[in-house]
């Protein structure tokens, strides 16, 4: 599919904070450096260190993209759907900004939904350093089944993600453009119309499952889901740094992942099974392992990572809990106000 150099754009690509600030610069510049294909950019700033809001506002007069920017911390949701408010394209891409993308991504996303008709494209995902090398998703399922080997039926979610974890090289030659169920948020591309016909992203999900909600509500209006491999991307997922730990800390807080888990449940009318109960046991997994265990290493000079956790952990739960109950608080009280500048520009969200 090729484009003159005068035709408009039909894609709009929403970059959106994911978990940390620190892997901004890599990030967006993967973007401009591998891009052929034409498109506007949107960037959804929430709350970035100073350092990180020079920068994109120093890249954003050079490359000339808008930025949208509060003075508090998103969910990953809420960024998106503030993104989208600036779309009048015929796609839109989601994409977080710790995601690493490989030259042709976008054209290729693009080809596809052209090609099929597909409502979402989701490209070949992988996961952490060196980058395009380990699997993280080739598509997979989404679906609600009906059990009814009880009294009762009991409505159950099929949620799987193929090939993860294996190398690329060792099966790239056997993945294939097909309809699938699954494509996650670290990097889509959508079909705006859709957002007329479903509403906006669900903003109660907010950290967890948003993506097979959507996927769910997609295909239960008629559209489909296509995984396209010739698009490959990176997210690298990374221990925070000391600017990012705030926003880390409300982005896998127990709140948070509670209350998406039971948004997902009630919305869906499932059945709370093992599939939950799972997924309730690994509340706070990714504070552990970022946070907490490297702080212990640190403590004990490498001999131990569960030496304090006896201490850690409790105290990562309170401190937890008080960064939610206040961010709560302060978004109660907060009547946002818009202030618009050019278009290279910040569309600034404050107190107002």
């Amino acid at each position: 599919m090729e484009l003159s150099p005068m035709t408009e754009p039909q894609v709009t690509i929403v970059v959106v904070p994911r978990e940390r600030f620190s892997y901004t610069r890599e990030s967006l510049e993967s973007i401009y450096e591998y891009t052929d294909f034409p498109f506007k950019l949107v960037y959804v700033d929430g709350n970035s260190p100073k350092k990180v809001q020079r920068y994109l506002e120093e890249t954003a007069q050079t490359k000339e993209f808008e930025i949208i920017r509060t003075d508090y911390y998103l969910s990953p949701n809420k960024a998106r759907n503030l993104g989208l408010s600036r779309v009048n394209t015929k796609y839109v891409v989601f994409i977080d900004n710790d995601v690493i993308v490989s030259p042709g991504w976008l054209q290729a996303l693009v080809e596809c939904a052209e090609e099929t008709n597909a409502t979402i494209v989701g490209p070949l995902v992988c996961q952490h350093k060196p980058i395009h090398e380990i699997v993280h998703c080739a598509g997979g399922e989404t679906h609600i089944w009906i059990d009814n080997k009880s009294e009762t039926p009991r409505r159950r979610l099929r949620e799987k993600m193929y090939k993860q974890g294996t190398r690329v090289e060792t099966i790239r030659d056997q993945l294939q453009r097909k309809q699938t169920e699954l494509a996650e948020f670290h990097c889509t591309l959508i079909r705006t119309e859709i957002f007329q016909k479903v509403g906006l992203l669900d903003e109660t999900f907010f950290n967890t499952k948003e993506h097979l909600d959507f996927c769910m509500i997609v295909m239960q209006a008629g559209g489909t889901v296509y995984f396209e491999p010739k698009c490959i991307v990176t997210y690298v997922p990374e221990p925070p740094a000391w600017t990012d730990l705030h926003y880390y800390m409300l982005r896998w807080s127990d709140a948070w992942q509670l209350a998406s888990l039971h948004r997902l449940r009630d919305k869906w009318n499932l059945a709370e099974d093992g599939y939950f109960q799972a997924k309730y046991k690994k509340v706070g997994w990714r504070r552990k392992m970022a946070i907490i265990g490297p702080f212990t290493r640190i403590l004990t000079f490498g001999l131990s990572e569960r030496l304090f956790n006896f201490i850690l952990v409790p105290l990562d739960r309170i401190l937890n809990r008080y960064l939610t109950d206040r961010y709560a608080k302060e978004q109660q009280m907060r009547q946002p106000g818009v202030t618009q500048q050019n278009p290279s520009s910040t569309t600034a969200l404050s107190q107002g």
